[in-house]
């Protein structure tokens, strides 16, 4: 089955070629690659043009990330779909991974890998992701693994795509959107990718957090159709305790 991916890049000239060759040198597997670049000043669209027909460009202003990707997807042709942002990229056979799994699995399920974090000093840590239930993404309990989890076309385009409004956290909306749809998500235990930790990227900076928490709060209220309250930020808490204890007991949360 063919697997379309799509990376925004906007002046991440200095990340940009990692994530490019870590993609198209996936090998075993049906690849369609996209690349949005809303007007990059910094030489990326020259770096994405000499790649020619390896990659579907998109040059054209959009509205923001969730937009671009959509405006991205909006090309796409495959039967699963993953997105890379421009300064995070894939391991090798990651793709041929993904490929099996939706080949045994079938299209009622999305699914996450293993993979790390490189820090700005080099440092790599691994990352163990854990299934994403409803309860635990809307209490604010819940860690994504974005960069390795992949998701089939028809589920996306049932949740209606990335929520443009969200200017935070769009992925988190789409995930959840998932699993309201009836998707289960699951863990391989291959290693698929890596994201970078860095003081310009959005987690590393931490500049967007109090939005970041904002867009969180209007999911909880559009879903449950009350604001969050006191008990909801006890059980949050009760919720991060829980989930810490297991991941250093190294159990398996349900």
């Amino acid at each position: 089955m063919k697997i379309s991916i799509v990376t925004i890049s906007f002046n991440q000239e200095k990340y940009l070629r990692k994530c490019i060759d870590s993609i198209l040198s996936q090998t075993h597997c049906d690849l369609e690659y996209i690349v949005v670049d809303p007007g990059s000043t910094d030489g990326s669209r020259a770096l994405i043009e000499s790649y020619g027909d390896r990659i579907i460009k998109v040059f054209e202003l959009d509205d923001g990330p969730a937009d671009g990707l959509n405006r991205g997807f909006k090309r796409a042709t495959g039967q699963i779909y993953g997105f890379i942002n421009a300064d995070d990229y894939l391991l090798p056979d990651s793709l041929q991974h993904i490929d099996e799994y939706f080949s045994r699995k079938g299209s009622q399920f999305f699914v996450t890998g293993q993979g790390f974090t490189e820090h700005a000093k080099g440092a790599f840590t691994k990352i163990h992701p854990r299934p994403l239930v409803t309860r635990d993404m809307l209490h604010r309990a819940a860690v994504m693994f974005q960069q390795a989890t992949f998701f089939p076309a028809h589920a996306f385009q049932e949740a209606g795509g990335f929520n443009f409004t969200n200017t935070t956290c769009w992925d988190y909306e789409l995930f959840l959107r998932f699993l309201l749809q009836g998707l289960q998500h699951e863990i391989i235990s291959d290693a698929v990718a890596v994201f970078r930790l860095h003081k310009e990227s959005i987690s590393g900076s931490g500049r967007l957090t109090e939005r970041y928490l904002n867009d969180l709060d209007k999911i909880f209220l559009e879903v449950y159709g009350r604001p969050r309250g006191i008990k909801d930020r006890i059980f949050t808490t009760a919720l991060r305790i829980r989930r810490e204890l297991y991941r250093r007991l190294g159990l398996r949360l349900n």
